[in-house]
């Protein structure tokens, strides 16, 4: 059901369906799909310094959950706009710099290229483990040492959900322009299921489809908007999820030299725990 979903969120000729979509910008809609508000954990609140990340005082977090889908957490765009373009100044400045390997293989500093050339070439960068997309399997001989801040942010997203012991040894960067599209998948590679899944996401708006552990069952759209933070545990850990539809959203603007390119693309930064 996922892929089906998927083709028809995904075709080109008409306007995608954002009928029944959740926004968890309208609380309008909350009822009706089974969201509710959910409390940072008690302990981890507002004396826990966050504004070097970027972040919000993390009592003014709005996290939810979805009765469907016991595990998922939403955070509604914790992150200052400074915040923001903290983070995608460290995802081209930074995470797709040498030693980390990115999808290009010729010899490129993605800081001095045009950004045609950015939009048309680079998809990925890997960051800690390095994932081997032949195998699908981490190596502890193919490694480098995880971005700090990251791993920081990372931990105390964790922590506001729960996951007290949540360490960050591996992440893919994702980078999506407006044509990408992502097809239905579970994240098995790791080790450590029982660690949650972190996305964070910025830049343009995505549909976000949610299903289960079989492909069968009809997936739960979603929108995720710039800022926006998914975490995958417990049940929703290994469940079937998938992009369809990239769109663009005239009221996203940031600053900086990474504005015009950031107006036509999405930012993903995917954490996850590899060992026990």
């Amino acid at each position: 059901m996922v892929e089906s979903r998927l083709r028809s969120q995904k075709k080109k000729c008409q306007a995608p369906d954002l009928a029944g979509v959740i926004n968890f910008q309208d609380e309008s809609t909350f009822g009706q799909n089974g969201i509710r508000a959910y409390s940072p954990c008690s302990g981890y609140g507002s004396s826990v310094t966050v504004d070097d990340l970027g972040l919000k005082p993390l009592d003014d977090w709005n996290i939810f959950t979805v009765n469907k889908h016991p595990g998922l957490f939403f955070i509604s765009n914790p992150f200052t706009k400074s915040g923001i373009e903290y983070w995608i100044q460290q995802s081209f400045e930074n995470y797709c710099l040498p030693p980390n390997p990115i999808n290009i293989q010729e010899n490129v500093d993605i800081r001095n290229c045009s950004d045609d050339t950015i939009l048309q070439k680079l998809r990925w960068a890997t960051l800690g483990y390095h994932h081997n997309w032949d195998t699908k399997e981490y190596d502890e001989n193919y490694r480098d040492k995880f971005p700090c801040d990251l791993s920081r942010l990372s931990t105390i997203i964790a922590k506001c959900v729960g996951f007290q012991t949540f360490t960050a040894e591996a992440a893919i960067v994702n980078y999506y322009s407006l044509d990408s599209s992502i097809g239905g998948h579970t994240d098995h590679s790791e080790k450590n299921h029982d660690a949650p899944l972190i996305s964070v996401s910025f830049g343009q708006t995505a549909i976000f489809l949610l299903g289960g552990i079989e492909k069968n069952v009809v997936p739960t759209p979603m929108f995720i908007h710039s800022g926006d933070i998914v975490i995958m545990s417990g049940p929703t850990r290994l469940c079937y999820h998938a992009v369809p539809k990239i769109i663009p959203n005239a009221e996203f603007a940031v600053d900086g030299r990474w504005s015009t390119i950031m107006s036509k693309m999405r930012l993903n930064l995917n954490v996850r725990q590899v060992n026990l």
